[in-house]
């Protein structure tokens, strides 16, 4: 991904509906300071603020990651591109958790478009069935691929002894938890509470 080139293409779509850095803050919860960043290409915006600065543009997720507005054929090229170097991208543990959450919309968006076509343009139920499994297939890698990022990422500190640990896959998955907490054995103290998580640096 090219941040000075999304920076431009905010800074842009922002100049094209007359709008000061301040009122698109505004509208999407941020400061004024956050969109200069952007614009400059010294931040990326964060995961939870791309689908309401696209749909405050009226772009796509796509369009915003390439930087540029796409026809149709540049849409499924830029698409693969973007997954691509996504991948790719040898960067901090935060920027690994966004950046296999947004593979993750991506694949979700590919196999819901696979359902809908077998729902209302296949006929035949066994070419039908074959659509779903890899739709369904698709989707169960893609959230195994974020389970792993996040275990690789993720570090808990204990509220016990206040010891930093990395917990194991089978713990991460099984441990009930909310949002930023899990509750999980701490390896040192052996005592069992809500850790909360933090992202490596």
């Amino acid at each position: 991904m090219d941040v000075i080139k999304i920076g431009q293409f905010i800074r842009n779509l922002r100049k094209e509906r007359s709008l000061t850095q301040r009122e698109v803050a505004e509208q999407l919860h941020v400061s004024e300071k956050t969109i200069s960043k952007w614009e400059t290409g010294k931040g990326f915006p964060e995961i939870s603020l791309m689908l309401p600065l696209c749909n405050f543009f009226g772009i796509s997720m796509n369009e915003l990651l390439s930087g540029e507005r796409l026809d149709e054929k540049q849409y499924v090229e830029n698409a693969e591109k973007n997954i691509i170097s996504l991948v790719n991208d040898r960067t901090t543990p935060r920027r690994k958790v966004i950046i296999s959450s947004i593979s993750c919309f991506f694949a979700t968006l590919a196999s819901l478009a696979l359902i809908l076509i077998s729902a209302f343009f296949v006929t035949q139920v066994w070419l039908r069935l074959v659509m779903i499994g890899i739709a369904l297939i698709v989707v169960i890698s893609n959230v195994a691929v974020i389970l792993l990022v996040a275990v690789s990422t993720e570090i808990y500190k204990c509220d016990k002894c206040g010891e930093k640990f990395a917990p194991t896959l089978s713990a991460y998955i099984f441990a009930p938890h909310t949002f930023s907490r899990r509750y999980l054995k701490c390896p040192h103290c052996g005592k069992k509470c809500w850790d909360k998580s933090n992202i490596r640096k």
